[in-house]
C-alpha cells in the first residue's frame, strides 16, 4: 500500500506542471491582444492610434482600481512584505518540520506530514512548469 505522504508528494509536485502542460495545449492564447491592435493601426489607421491607446490606458486604469477596490490609499511596507513572504516562509517551515520529524526530534501525525510534503511538493512542482512562469 502506498502511503499518503507519498501520493500528496507526487501529487504535488507533478500536478502544478500537468495543469501548465494541460492550459497551454487547449487555451490558446488570442491574437486580439492590444498590442496586435496598435500594430494594426499603426499600419491602417495611424490617426486612430493615439484614441485606442488612451482608451486602453483608461481601461487599465479601471481594472486596476477594480482590483484594488478594498485597498484603502497605500498598502503599508510591512504589510506588502508580509503577503510576499507568506508561501516562502510555508515553505521554509514546512521543510524545518520535516527534517525536525526525520531526525525524530518530534513526532508528526501522519496528516500533518501528508500536508508539509504537499506543500513542498507543490512548491517544487510550481519551479518545473514549461516556459518558467
Amino acid at each position: 500500500m502506498i502511503p499518503i505522504e507519498a501520493i500528496t508528494t507526487i501529487g504535488g509536485l507533478v500536478l502544478p506542471p500537468v495543469f501548465d502542460l494541460v492550459k497551454k495545449v487547449f487555451v490558446k492564447k488570442g491574437a486580439d491582444t492590444p498590442e496586435a491592435t496598435m500594430s494594426s493601426l499603426a499600419a491602417t489607421k495611424p490617426e486612430a492610434l493615439a484614441g485606442y491607446v488612451e482608451a486602453v490606458t483608461k481601461l487599465k486604469d479601471a481594472e486596476t482600481s477594480w482590483f484594488n477596490r478594498d485597498v484603502v490609499g497605500q498598502a503599508s511596507a510591512w504589510v506588502v512584505d508580509l503577503r510576499a513572504v507568506i508561501r516562502p516562509m510555508t515553505v521554509v517551515a514546512s521543510m524545518l518540520l520535516l527534517g525536525l520529524d526525520a531526525g525524530k526530534a518530534v513526532s508528526l501525525e501522519p496528516g500533518a506530514r501528508a500536508s508539509l510534503l504537499f506543500i513542498v511538493g507543490s512548491w517544487f512542482g510550481g519551479r518545473l512548469t514549461l516556459g518558467g512562469n
